[in-house]
């Protein structure tokens, strides 16, 4: 979310680059005529526009959680209030941000805030969000290379409006690109297979904040890094950021509504990812948070949402260990499926074990991680005091133990914080690492912080945990269920807030306590039924 200014790359600036505050983006409606009303040959609607319009990627700037964070960090810092705009705008409001840049200036959040009829200074670039001549004119300049990171993509200034280079993966048939130069008076569609490759995507999804003591900088932090997870994967030689984030079609579609023809690989521009919850937001308070997507898109992108967590990032699986008189026990294999930590990004949040075990006749003998209403896990130090935290198990015996994978912050001091721009170092870090990914040599932006990095059942693909139930004598079999819970804004991120008397904490912590109780999903699920008969334990 937050990270360190960035030096943008503006290839070819000086005498001859376009005017830096004009000509260097369009909003996305100037697309959306001819990038809507696309199916593919099997019915389904894959319009470009209206898919990116319902995500996360074109609502970035009016993200009430992003806004409220901002807000928070800038009463902590005062003095670098600027600095702190600038920086939070390069991938939340990046394309006023770079034209601000590119003329000399900072970028700017709250001097655009409220967005819609009430808006103080209207512009269009900062509400478009990550919009679609933003991605498209990264050049590759850079890429994989630490000066991209933090938002510093490259993008060409030295072209004038009219003969502005967007990038897509298709060969661009002569004559058609005079259409998208006719429609948008800026754009020539220009064929580049770096439009595929991660390391677009981090340009953006690797940042470093900075810790501030006044207006020192004391410290930088791998904030988030998924790119370099997934390079430290086995992933990295066989699918990219795009090939799970933008889902190819299953069969052969236009990629234009005007003189478009079918296209095979057609990636949609749905951007599925892991906030189902912003979605939310954004549905109910849409009119206040001025989003222009309808409702039933909006609706139809967080089931969407909750579908890919569901299916494509984990499964669990039971084992019995034995059982003894008064004890059972059970070992719980967790596997990650994806190409990054889980969860990964933004450090709010978190993904945890929630274990039952019942007799026979459904009585529960042992509960471990239940999900409260209030958006908390029963039982986690973290959530019942800001300065406390669940270490890393190998072994749960305790209801007040729950396993949780999760990042946690802290200060040069070594105090647990929420507050990024006063973060120096992970005091934990025990997110489930994806296959391939070697924990010894992994790089320290990247690395296992805490007990799991000397769990030899903590490896790459998933853990294992082993749960030791007192059954006290009850009746056989002994059913265990055992569900992985995700949550996108742990339980403290958003309390942590409470504090605070600036509108966007205040309203912030508002939308949270509404939606709570739905504030975490399910994404995978298995029973186990342990039978009567004495064993010993394996």
């Amino acid at each position: 979310m937050l990270a360190t200014t960035a030096a943008i790359l503006l290839l070819g600036a000086g005498a001859n680059a376009a005017e830096p505050s004009s000509g260097l983006f369009a909003t996305s409606d100037q697309c959306s005529a001819c990038h809507n009303g696309l199916t593919t040959r099997s019915g389904l609607d894959v319009s470009i526009a209206i898919d990116w319009r319902a995500g996360v990627m074109a609502n970035s700037s009016r993200d009430p959680y992003w806004q409220a964070a901002v807000s928070r960090e800038i009463a902590d810092h005062p003095e670098v209030r600027a600095e702190i705009e600038d920086t939070c705008s390069t991938c939340h409001m990046p394309m006023s941000r770079f034209a601000a840049r590119a003329g000399g200036g900072m970028g700017q959040i709250f001097a655009h805030l409220p967005f819609g009829g009430s808006a103080q200074k209207p512009e269009p670039l900062a509400e478009d969000g990550v919009s679609c001549s933003l991605c498209h004119q990264i050049e590759s300049k850079g890429f994989g290379k630490k000066e991209s990171f933090n938002g510093g993509f490259a993008i060409d200034l030295s072209l004038p409006g009219g003969q502005r280079r967007e990038y897509g993966p298709f060969e661009v048939r002569r004559g058609l690109d005079r259409i998208m130069q006719s429609a948008t008076q800026l754009f020539v569609p220009s064929e580049s297979s770096h439009v595929k490759q991660s390391e677009l995507c981090a340009t953006c999804h690797t940042l470093y904040t900075e810790a501030y003591r006044g207006r020192e900088v004391i410290a930088h932090f791998p904030e988030q890094v998924p790119y370099l997870e997934w390079k430290h994967s086995a992933y990295r030689d066989t699918q990219s950021c795009q090939s799970c984030h933008m889902p190819v079609v299953d069969s052969p579609a236009p990629i234009a509504s005007v003189l478009g023809f079918e296209r095979a690989d057609f990636a949609q521009h749905t951007f599925f990812g892991g906030n189902f919850l912003l979605l939310a937001l954004l549905n109910l308070h849409r009119d206040e948070l001025a989003v222009p997507a309808l409702p039933q898109e909006l609706d139809r992108m967080r089931s969407g949402t909750v579908d890919f967590l569901q299916t494509k990032t984990a499964t669990v699986h039971l084992t019995s260990r034995g059982r003894a008189k008064d004890r059972v026990e059970v070992d719980v294999a967790v596997r990650n499926l994806t190409g990054h930590k889980l969860p990964t990004a933004y450090p709010s949040r978190r993904v945890w074990i929630h274990f039952t075990a019942s007799d026979a006749k459904g009585r529960v003998l042992f509960e471990s991680g239940r999900l409260r209403d209030d958006g908390s896990i029963v039982g986690n130090a973290h959530d019942a005091d800001a300065r406390a935290y669940e270490p890393h198990y190998r072994r749960i015996e305790k209801a007040d133990q729950v396993q949780i994978y999760e990042p946690i912050l802290a200060t040069m001091e070594g105090a647990v914080t929420t507050a990024l721009l006063s973060t120096t170092q992970y005091a934990k870090d025990n997110r489930l690492l994806p296959d391939g990914f070697e924990k010894r040599t992994a790089g320290a932006d990247f690395a296992v912080v805490g007990g799991a990095r000397d769990d030899p059942d903590f490896v790459g693909g998933g853990d294992h945990v082993t749960y030791a139930v007192q059954s006290g004598g009850a009746p056989g079999p002994i059913r265990v269920e055992v569900e992985l819970w995700y949550q996108p804004i742990g339980f403290r991120w958003a309390m942590n807030h409470v504090d605070y008397p600036q509108f966007e904490s205040r309203r912030f912590v508002s939308y949270y306590r509404s939606v709570a109780k739905a504030s975490a999903v399910r994404l995978a699920h298995a029973t186990l039924e342990v039978p009567s008969t004495r064993a010993s334990f394996r």
